[in-house]
């Protein structure tokens, strides 16, 4: 298994090398057959306002699956074991629903709820861009299906995922929504003016981590 561990704002020390491969071995011990690479990223914000302040995310490619896992503190250590929990739990829940389509084949049904198309989303104001590129992310975007993006994004610990949809070749988001509860799907709108813009409902109840 590779493991690779970058810093921003800070020098990753020998002493921390050691202990985030550590801990994150043991993490993802019963998961190396999974388990193809392990990035971890740690960081330190320079602005005293952000607090915590310490921030540990891993991202783990596993069969050509994405699991992320982010937290923070005050303490850097703190953050990596916060992190290695996280990411334990995921890895159990990826290698849980793995077996459950092995034994039980088939997709859960969906309900879809069809969203009114919204002609101006800005209205009278102008569109606004960052002044820098924080950060920059490539990966990779095999064609998946709705509900492939679904458990993707259950797995990725964020609250949106971006995909190649394999019916349309398009770009698509996921995201949850977190007022109403489910999930949405956003498409792009078609040439003949319409969109395929919908709300997708499912049977599992999943926690709210953060809200939009």
């Amino acid at each position: 298994m590779k493991l690779v561990v970058q810093g921003k704002n800070l020098e990753i020390t020998e002493a921390i090398r050691e202990y985030v491969h550590q801990k994150i071995t043991k993490a993802v011990s019963h998961y190396q057959q999974l388990t193809n690479e392990v990035d971890v990223h740690l960081s330190v914000a320079r602005n005293p306002r952000i607090n915590p302040k310490q921030t540990a995310e891993v991202t783990i490619y596993a069969n050509g699956t994405v699991i992320r896992a982010q937290e923070s503190s005050e303490n850097l250590y703190a953050s990596v074991d916060l992190v290695a929990d996280k990411i334990a739990r995921q890895l159990r829940k990826f290698k849980e629903k793995r077996q459950g389509k092995h034994q039980y084949p088939g997709k859960l049904g969906e309900v879809v709820e069809h969203q009114p198309v919204v002609e101006d989303l800005i209205g009278d104001r102008q569109p606004e861009l960052p002044e820098e590129v924080v950060r920059t992310k490539y990966f990779a975007m095999p064609p998946m299906s709705v509900q492939e993006a679904l458990e993707q994004l259950q797995l990725i610990d964020h609250d949106f995922y971006v995909f190649c949809n394999d019916k349309t070749g398009e770009l698509n988001v996921i995201y949850k929504r977190v007022h109403h509860g489910g999930y949405g799907l956003i498409q792009p709108r078609n040439n003949n003016g319409h969109t395929n813009g919908k709300a997708i409902h499912t049977n599992e109840v999943i926690p709210q981590e953060s809200s939009v």
